[in-house]
């Protein structure tokens, strides 16, 4: 368990440590559900769920949108001094990291050390910033679940980084990569993330997409060839996203990653970080991407949200849908787990949510809303129910010719034979509403 720590100065004072209660207590500053020793499919929650705090959300994160100024006045982004800032973020996360007991922690580059034009003076930055985190890991028992390097906000990477037309532009944003991994090693991260946020395009008469996708995957290489130089013997991780900045964002879905992947032969090293509302604004189902990787068997490790059915925008609300995560969790627990991945929220308060209490109640809601999600699929795998309906629908292909088929036993010609002896073809009921009435017994019995 993590030592609960306090900098300079107590950044939320009247708040301890966040305990579990249980579903009765009334405390809106306790688990209800989240009990991190409780032993679930052979390991404590804690061991499977991995919980990390997003650095950017939480620490960086204003109230500010495209339509109004910010709304949250956060007291440890308010010195003058950039890395005096930097020092009191970092105070005021591990503050909090500890309070709330989640065992790892994520960020970007920028959202931790001043950013800089000049080369050295932001290697300095993350050099003298690491330093600190370092420090406090090393006081608390906190990790870094995974770090990586924002790519998509300076006005110099407009027009990508990796994929972008101009190779001074690829070559500083290499810079920042190495940074990164540096900083990885430094701080024992488990995992090393890509999120391509402008690895894409937005008007294809202008783009050679065919040679900006070979310029990412040696782009790639090169990271993995660095990373693996300086001792970092983790997965690296690729986001998908549709869009958002960019119109057509090359690492769009799962599927699409994982076909760039084989495409490039870099399927070894890398896997796929899923983002539940990067799922949805790609037009499937976060549980569909989770499975769509982890049958890829290149499911690394999950971004934790959700968004708005109504807004076609990347919202990054707290997850709250049990059944939605019940159901991320059982393609989880029949993936066998998340290997050195976990489930980091990559989510945000609402922009009226001021209160710095506020950021408790999200990540508490978030992190019981998984511990639900974790025993209800349990239960579900304990009582046979999925395997019990999809054994059934695939039974012709336990025996006779179906096992040939599937064997590649068969030719073509032997399938058309086969079928041509074949004088009914009964309809078979996938008894949709039967499996979901029984999801929902499971779940709220």
């Amino acid at each position: 368990m993590s030592k609960i720590f306090i900098g300079g100065k107590e950044y939320f004072p009247g708040i301890g440590k966040i305990n579990y209660e249980g579903k009765e207590s009334d405390n809106p500053l306790a688990f209800k559900f989240y009990d991190e020793n409780k032993i679930v499919a052979g390991k404590s929650m804690k061991e499977h769920l991995r919980f990390a705090v997003a650095y950017w959300h939480t620490l960086t994160e204003d109230g500010s949108d495209p339509f109004g100024d910010a709304t949250q006045d956060r007291p440890w982004n308010q010195a003058k001094d950039p890395l005096k800032e930097a020092e009191e973020k970092a105070d005021a996360a591990f503050e909090f990291f500890t309070k709330l007991g989640a065992p790892y922690y994520c960020f970007h580059d920028v959202d931790a050390a001043p950013d800089a034009d000049d080369v050295k003076e932001y290697e300095k930055n993350v050099e003298t910033v690491t330093s600190m985190l370092l420090e406090r890991q090393k006081a608390t028992g906190m990790k870094l679940l995974w770090n990586t390097a924002n790519m998509f906000s300076h006005p110099r990477y407009m027009n990508g980084a990796a994929t972008n037309p101009d190779f001074r532009v690829l070559s500083r944003a290499a810079v920042q990569v190495k940074a990164m991994l540096d900083a990885n090693v430094k701080l024992g991260g488990e995992n090393y993330v890509f999120w391509g946020g402008r690895e894409g395009y937005t008007q294809l008469f202008n783009t050679d997409m065919k040679r900006e996708q070979e310029h990412l995957a040696r782009f790639l290489s090169m990271a993995r060839d660095y990373g693996r130089k300086i001792g970092f013997k983790g997965p690296f991780l690729i986001e998908p996203k549709p869009m958002e900045p960019s119109k057509h964002q090359y690492d769009s879905d799962a599927a699409a990653v994982i076909a760039f992947l084989k495409t490039y032969d870099l399927a070894g090293d890398f896997m796929i970080n899923i983002e539940a509302n990067h799922a949805t604004l790609a037009g499937k189902a976060f549980p569909h991407d989770l499975a769509v990787a982890a049958n890829a068997g290149l499911l690394g490790s999950i971004d934790a949200n959700r968004g708005d059915p109504q807004n076609g925008w990347d919202t990054d609300q707290f997850p709250t849908d049990v059944y939605d995560a019940t159901h991320a969790m059982l393609v989880v627990l029949q993936n066998g787990g998340l290997g050195s991945g976990g489930l980091n929220f990559d989510a945000k308060v609402r922009r009226n949510s001021t209160d710095l209490e506020d950021l408790f109640h999200a990540h508490i809601g978030g992190m019981d809303t998984f511990a639900i999600a974790l025993e209800a699929a349990d239960r579900i795998i304990a009582r046979g129910l999925v395997k019990k309906f999809r054994d059934s629908r695939y039974e012709s292909y336990n025996s006779g010719r179906g096992a040939e088929f599937e064997q590649g036993k068969l030719s073509f010609e032997d399938l058309r034979d086969y079928a041509a002896g074949i004088k009914d073809i009964p309809k078979i009921s996938g008894k949709q509403e039967q499996i979901e009435n029984a999801i929902n017994q499971i779940l709220f019995g």
